[in-house]
């Protein structure tokens, strides 16, 4: 009990890529690991709601390149990108760095990521709509979009009860200890009036049997393994479907006993 790894850590270097992508000395480590977690600490700040998914982080001679994942870049980028440059001013002013560059990806489904699934279900929490009612369309609209399975759990004070507690909701496949499958991992907080309620959603999205590229900004932004919409299609094909089952048998029950299908021509 306590050991489990988190399902990102756990896929690093196999099908996953790194959020932050520098290198640095032994002196100089500790500075830029430090100034990475301010970053995306302000930024989750100051864009409160504006659907972000991850902060990619990259760095080269004197510049610092900032790649936001977000499904609504409309309220990052400002009216005429003024909200960007204000952003990037901002930066500056943190970091200490002349050159800072920011780049803004849209996750065109948002359905079928976990940290805006558990941002969208910690929202709800917030504005008093039943858990279990929030964390149930979650998962009925990533399915829908072709996700093999979600599982999320909730813990804390539900729907404000005295005695805290966890409950969690699962649907599909989510097999967290095979590395080829691509799962999706978030942990949200939904601060409520009556305390701290963690919701953690992991999201499969299929199996990527190629070799992928590691660059997190390539899988974000829609490359070919992306989505379980293919996994589920191939999985249908290896199965079959129902038709194949049906030509075995020699159609439905009706048609064996009666008159209709080959079963019947036979025994006539």
């Amino acid at each position: 009990m306590g050991q489990k790894a988190n399902p990102i850590g756990n896929r690093l270097g196999i099908i996953r890529g790194w959020e932050s992508n520098w290198f640095a000395t032994k002196k100089d480590y500790a500075g830029k690991l430090i100034e990475d977690h301010k970053i995306r600490t302000y930024l989750n700040a100051r864009i409160n709601k504006g659907g972000i998914s991850k902060i990619v982080i990259e760095r080269t001679l004197g510049k610092l390149i900032i790649t936001i994942h977000t499904s609504k870049p409309g309220i990052i980028i400002g009216k005429g990108g003024g909200e960007v440059d204000r952003i990037k001013e901002e930066l500056k002013k943190l970091t200490g760095k002349d050159d800072v560059q920011i780049n803004i990806l849209e996750i065109r489904r948002p359905e079928l990521d976990a940290m805006i699934v558990g941002d969208t279900i910690a929202r709800q929490i917030e504005n008093r709509i039943n858990f279990k009612r929030a964390t149930k369309m979650a998962i009925a609209s990533s399915l829908r979009m072709g996700a093999e399975g979600i599982k999320v759990k909730l813990s804390g004070r539900l729907n404000g009860s005295e005695i805290a507690r966890s409950e969690e909701f699962k649907q599909g496949r989510v097999p967290l200890h095979t590395f080829r499958m691509d799962i999706d991992y978030a942990n949200v907080f939904a601060q409520t009036v009556y305390g701290k309620i963690g919701i953690k959603v992991w999201i499969c999205k299929g199996e990527v049997l190629t070799k992928r590229d590691l660059n997190p900004n390539f899988i974000a932004g829609g490359g070919k393994n992306e989505g379980g919409a293919q996994g589920g299609e191939r999985r249908d094909d290896r199965r079959g479907g129902g038709d194949r089952r049906d030509d075995r048998r020699g159609g439905g029950g009706g048609d064996r006993r009666g008159g209709g299908g080959r079963g019947g021509e036979r025994r006539n």
